[in-house]
């Protein structure tokens, strides 16, 4: 059984992205496994990184300060996100730019060393997100930059590994059975804690 930290940011809870973070979290709980979830809409929190002087950003607001003890508890992260204008959304960027800081995610130990140390290593990752271009016409004509941005930039250098992606899409032009069967695939992997 594994430890899930559940990361979903939309802020309509009505939306296909909320009903995936749900089947996901209903699937992992059925299957044995502990989750615990972040909603970034619901977490208070300035999403830009502020300095106050002395090269020093502004301090981590109490619900960034549980986040990075989710996710150092957790064995495994599930972002559960929409693409907007090819990318995540920016509350989605702003929780990575103020949780995923150096010395608590990485850390450059050897100044000659071109990359750190990987402080959340032995963690591995799942995107699950949405889009209402098809998936494959995104992956051909801009190469998926969410794909290689958090798997490379983000995850990968902080130590998640593997990082895996579903991708649902086009959103506007499926039908509720294509979102059911969506859902259930998405039950079952939280069921396996994928």
């Amino acid at each position: 059984m594994k430890k899930i930290c559940l990361i979903y940011c939309h802020p309509n809870p009505d939306s296909l992205n909320a009903a995936i973070a749900d089947a996901y979290e209903r699937g992992a709980i059925a299957g044995g496994h502990s989750v615990r979830r972040l909603n970034l809409y619901e977490m208070e929190f300035d999403p830009s990184v502020v300095f106050t002087g002395a090269g020093k950003q502004q301090p981590l607001e109490p619900d960034l300060a549980a986040a990075q003890k989710t996710i150092a508890w957790a064995e495994h992260v599930v972002f559960v996100f929409p693409t907007w204008w090819g990318g995540v959304p920016a509350r989605l960027k702003g929780f990575f730019d103020r949780t995923f800081l150096e010395e608590w995610a990485y850390r450059y130990e050897d100044p000659k060393s071109l990359l750190p140390k990987k402080l959340l290593a032995g963690r591995s990752a799942h995107l699950l997100y949405t889009m209402n271009t098809p998936p494959l016409l995104f992956q051909l004509v801009i190469g998926d930059p969410i794909w290689r941005s958090l798997k490379l930039g983000t995850l990968g250098f902080v130590g998640l590994a593997p990082v895996r992606r579903t991708v649902f899409g086009p959103v506007k032009k499926s039908t509720d059975a294509q979102r059911q069967r969506w859902l259930a695939a998405v039950e079952a992997g939280g069921r396996r804690g994928k």
